[in-house]
């Protein structure tokens, strides 16, 4: 699904002020309320918009360390794996890749030492064959979306 320059001005909108209403997003973007409701209804509808939650830090949550940890998965054992990292708190998120490794996941821990528990329990699961895990030291560009909003409301065209 496309978006056009409305939508990607609701979107970027709603990315900076998140407790804004439709009725003072409507006052500031020009349009009717209306107009206004029914495009975040087909944004959230077409999955473009997925949530309105908190941004969480999990650094000021007393997790600073981040870790990528890419996992080689047994033959046949991915729904397996997948259901064992669902229940580890410290795994963020979880990719299928292709590549060297299977999987691909970002954790958290309170230390370097608390990491080592976290692959720990990552990787005592019998599903998994190997893992390699590479610490993050900084994150100079951290996840953003405006700028992908903005290039995809002008139809994928550089400026």
């Amino acid at each position: 699904m496309g978006i056009d320059g409305l939508d990607g001005r609701i979107i970027t909108l709603l990315a900076r002020e998140p407790r804004i209403g439709v009725l003072e997003m409507s006052r500031r973007l020009g349009v009717a309320r209306g107009t206004v409701q029914a495009r975040l209804d087909r944004l959230q509808s077409n999955g473009v918009i997925r949530g309105f939650g908190p941004q969480v830090d999990p650094a000021a949550l007393g997790y600073p360390v981040t870790a990528f940890a890419t996992l080689q998965i047994r033959q046949g054992q991915g729904a397996d794996v997948r259901a064992h990292l669902a229940t580890v708190p410290e795994v963020l998120e979880l990719h299928t890749t292709t590549g060297t490794g299977d999987m691909l996941c970002r954790l958290v821990a309170r230390s370097n030492a608390d990491l080592q528990r976290v692959i720990d329990r990552v990787v005592g699961f019998d599903g998994i064959v190997r893992a390699s895990t590479a610490i993050v030291m900084e994150n100079p560009v951290p996840l953003r979306i405006i700028p992908l909003v903005e290039q995809a409301a002008l139809g994928g065209k550089d400026d």
